[in-house]
């Protein structure tokens, strides 16, 4: 007997999309749609106040590229809000260096990392800086970068990032830790 779970439903969903099935997209998003717009709102209320993008344009916007991926191949629905969340802090941050730009230099947003991961007292920093700082760690450690990405920005649970990076749940632990450690000296500096 087939497993209709709405889990296995987007995988398959997914699967159809990557085969080019006519009207899979449209069946996707209202699987979806709920838990992209969770995401989305995590990130919203990281951004300034009158932030000019919001969370339903950011789901819209990401789902859109999403499901024009043709160098993706879905693996499972976790994978899949895996790339959401990335897609997602592109988007957001391709958005404030764009607003920043228009600005001619004004501040950049401020985006509070107490509330979404608890790791420091009384510090905001920038999208931008966190943006940059994630980048150097993606570039130093690949795998600590983008535990960061799926945990911090993406929402996932150690056990959904273990299974979208196919390595054990400790490791995710202590990999998440060090990473975290990492990020905090680097932005205690800017």
């Amino acid at each position: 007997m087939e497993d209709q779970s709405p889990r296995c439903e987007v995988t398959r969903l997914l699967a159809d999309i990557e085969a080019g099935r006519e009207g899979a997209e449209s069946q996707l998003l209202p699987l979806v749609y709920d838990e992209l717009r969770r995401v989305a709102s995590g990130y919203m209320r990281r951004e300034r106040p009158g932030h000019t993008l919001q969370a339903t344009a950011l789901v819209h916007e990401a789902y859109i590229q999403l499901v024009d991926q043709t160098r993706v191949n879905w693996r499972n629905r976790t994978h899949f809000f895996a790339v959401a969340a990335q897609l997602m802090r592109r988007i957001l941050v391709d958005h404030a260096r764009s607003h920043n730009a228009q600005k001619r230099g004004g501040p950049a947003p401020k985006l509070s990392l107490e509330e979404a991961a608890e790791w420091f007292e009384d510090r905001d920093v920038t999208l931008e800086a966190l943006d940059d700082a994630l980048s150097t760690l993606a570039q130093l450690d690949p795998r600590q970068g983008r535990i960061v990405e799926l945990r911090f920005f993406g929402g996932l649970t150690v056990d959904e990032t273990a299974e979208v990076l196919g390595i054990s749940a400790p490791t995710i632990e202590r990999e998440w830790r060090m990473a975290r450690a990492w990020l905090h000296s680097q932005l205690l500096r800017k």
